[in-house]
């Protein structure tokens, strides 16, 4: 038996907020999206806020110990079936403390789960963070991106196109994820990574 939900059940969304200020304009962001998901599929909601985590990251990093509130983030995300992540934009990239906390999960968490990548900043210069930054990191991380990402800049708050843009990639993420629970699709194995003496083994067989 797995532990992947039926058609009927209700699925788990978190979304991974990394703005630093209260209110910030990242976790406004984060929520619409969160919203536009509900509408079209009911999940249950939990919002990790990264700035409460920040001291707990460091220490892992230094100690590689998960305080408490960061380990339970840790298994929030592990047990999602599928994520909202959106970070404040510094110096053209994702910021800093949002990269750390998924440098801290373990490297399976995020294989074959659907992720809406999303990024808010002062310009929509820095919009192209999306496809040169977050969209190769979760690539690499083998979470399951959907097709549109959602950046907002300051001028965007308030605009038709930037509510389009949220209910379009709130759309794909629903179907994502209630399409991966109907099918009880389980998380992508990643290759087996067959050690180099095994490799060596299998030559001198085959040699012999």
């Amino acid at each position: 038996m797995n532990d992947f939900p039926k058609p009927g059940d209700s699925l788990k969304l978190v979304v991974v907020s990394a703005g630093l200020g209260v209110p910030s304009s990242t976790r406004l962001l984060a929520d619409r999206l969160a919203a536009a998901v509900d509408r079209r599929r009911p999940v249950d909601v939990q919002v990790v806020e990264v700035r409460d985590l920040a001291v707990e990251i460091a220490h892992n990093f230094t100690n590689g110990f998960a305080g408490k509130a960061l380990a339970a983030a840790q298994d929030a995300v592990a047990g999602a079936d599928g994520l909202i992540v959106v970070t404040p934009v510094f110096s053209a990239s994702y910021s800093g403390l949002f990269k750390s906390f998924f440098d801290v999960l373990d490297k399976d968490a995020l294989t074959g789960k659907p992720v809406l990548i999303a990024a808010t900043g002062g310009t929509g210069r820095h919009s192209l963070v999306l496809e040169h930054a977050l969209r190769p990191l979760f690539a690499y991380l083998r979470a399951v991106v959907v097709p549109t990402g959602v950046y907002a800049a300051s001028e965007d708050w308030g605009a038709e196109g930037l509510a389009e843009r949220i209910e379009r990639a709130a759309g794909e993420l629903a179907a994502l994820m209630a399409g991966m629970s109907a099918a009880g699709t389980a998380p992508l194995a990643g290759p087996r990574v067959v050690p180099f003496e095994e490799q060596l083994a299998r030559i001198g067989a085959a040699g012999a």
